[in-house]
């Protein structure tokens, strides 16, 4: 007999783990049932933007509302979930139905985060004409049906969301002013320097970028009219889109009695303390941490998916590594690791060249490093008879970047062993284009020195 598996939730997460129980032939031991809230099947929530720009909701959608049939998923649209009872192994939802089951899974993601902005509401109680969220296919059609060629917008908000909210009434016709409190653009995923690459990039599209700013009030008389920044000055606006962040679903879980801290609490297996309750998602805090990204949630599904099945019993979730590559308002971006260091020692070293960015750490920085980015054109210049020692050239007479000392790899050479490898440079100048780091980075790499010294001359 099959059992009952309950999915609350039918966002990105969702739809990713119906693919991979699909895969590992789940419907052969569970009965699905999927409850979504939205009226649609589930869709692509990062493409939100080409909604907005004037497309439809085909173009994002991921699996439309016959697909569940044709596998044999039942699907409950616009039908909420308001509790849980984990005794009775029954679910409780907004139409007044209860549905048995015997596996529960929460897949309720999150909810937008709108700050405490005066001004949100008429004085008759009813919300602000011209005030909305960026999270829904409808809140894109709200939106797009507001917007007006030569009216101007301001979108609280300069994370991934909102810079696709940004670009896309920019397209429109609009006068757009992105306000984020950070000083960093898309700070949860990028650091300083990659912050600043990326508003300027945005700024070139026509987009006003103010960071460190905040809005404090919504000004206008039934309309929005202007908005009032924490600082004290008005911005003009026809239009005010939030999209500065997002908050964890966790009032049904609560209202069931499921641990919650900052999100519903799971362990390795994805399992919450109460028998039969799975997370996965933007829902699920795992080890401290919850993932608002892709890739992390992708892991998150298969694990689950190997634990419900017993495809592999053996499968655990041990946490992902923080990285994304993303297209923010048509810009590639790409991040991976920490935006901040780590340790007291630890100093960046930074490159630009033709517009990219790339970063490399190490400890023990070299006090003189000029960590400004260079022309797209910089060459090192050779070092002249009777030139001053400078703060760096111990640095630069002492190794090559890796690169360059990839170059000299391939003649079968360690590029640390060479007594002036700043010959080289001096002799063939446009060959060693990027920037140099101390042989202190080399040094903190430790006991693994010599297994990348042998990896370099294999």
């Amino acid at each position: 007999m099959r059992k009952r598996l309950a999915i609350i939730g039918n966002g990105m997460a969702a739809s990713r783990l119906l693919d991979e129980l699909l895969r590992r032939n789940a419907g052969e031991s569970f009965e699905i049932t999927v409850f979504g809230e939205e009226p649609r099947g589930s869709y692509n929530r990062i493409l939100l933007g080409r909604v907005l720009s004037g497309g439809e909701p085909d173009e994002i959608t991921l699996k439309p509302r016959e697909w569940y049939a044709e596998r044999g998923v039942a699907f409950r649209s616009g039908v909420r979930v308001t509790q849980v009872d984990p005794v009775g192994r029954k679910l409780a939802t907004s139409d007044g139905d209860s549905h048995p089951y015997d596996v529960c899974v929460f897949a309720t993601g999150s909810s937008p985060l709108v700050p405490r902005v005066a001004g949100l509401k008429s004085d008759d109680g009813t919300p602000r004409d011209g005030v909305h969220v960026f999270r829904t296919i409808e809140d894109c059609i709200a939106i797009r049906e507001r917007a007006r060629p030569g009216s101007s917008a301001v979108v609280v908000g300069g994370g991934l969301l909102g810079l696709e909210a940004a670009k896309a009434l920019c397209d429109l016709g609009l006068h757009v002013t992105v306000l984020h409190l950070d000083a960093v653009l898309m700070n949860a995923q990028l650091d300083r320097f990659g912050g600043e690459l990326l508003q300027r990039a945005i700024e070139k599209m026509g987009i006003f970028v103010r960071t460190g700013s905040s809005a404090d009030e919504v000004l206008g008389n039934g309309h929005v009219e202007a908005v009032k920044l924490r600082s004290g000055e008005v911005v003009p606006a026809d239009l005010v889109v939030f999209a500065c962040g997002i908050v964890p679903r966790v009032d049904v879980a609560k209202a069931s009695g499921v641990p919650v801290k900052r999100a519903i609490l799971v362990n390795d297996l994805l399992a919450t303390s109460v028998p039969g309750v799975y997370a996965v998602g933007e829902c699920a805090e795992h080890e401290g941490k919850v993932y608002g990204l892709v890739q992390p949630i992708w892991e998150q599904c298969a694990v689950l998916a190997d634990v419900l099945t017993g495809a592999n019993p053996r499968s655990r979730y041990q946490g992902s590594k923080v990285y994304a590559r993303l297209k923010v308002a048509g810009v590639e971006v790409a991040s991976f690791g920490v935006t901040d260091a780590e340790f007291p020692t630890d100093g960046p070293r930074r490159q630009a060249r033709r517009g990219d960015a790339r970063r490399l750490c190490g400890s023990r920085a070299c006090p003189g490093a000029d960590v400004r980015p260079r022309r797209a054109d910089a060459t090192q210049p050779p070092r002249r008879a009777g030139d001053r020692a400078g703060p760096h050239d111990r640095c630069r007479t002492r190794s090559l970047q890796l690169q360059s000392c990839k170059r000299i790899r391939d003649r079968g050479r360690d590029p640390r062993r060479l007594r002036h490898p700043a010959r080289a440079l001096r002799r063939h100048p446009r060959r060693h284009r990027l920037r140099l780091v101390p042989r202190a980075a080399y040094d903190d790499v430790g006991d693994a020195r010599e297994d990348r010294s042998r990896d370099w001359l294999k």
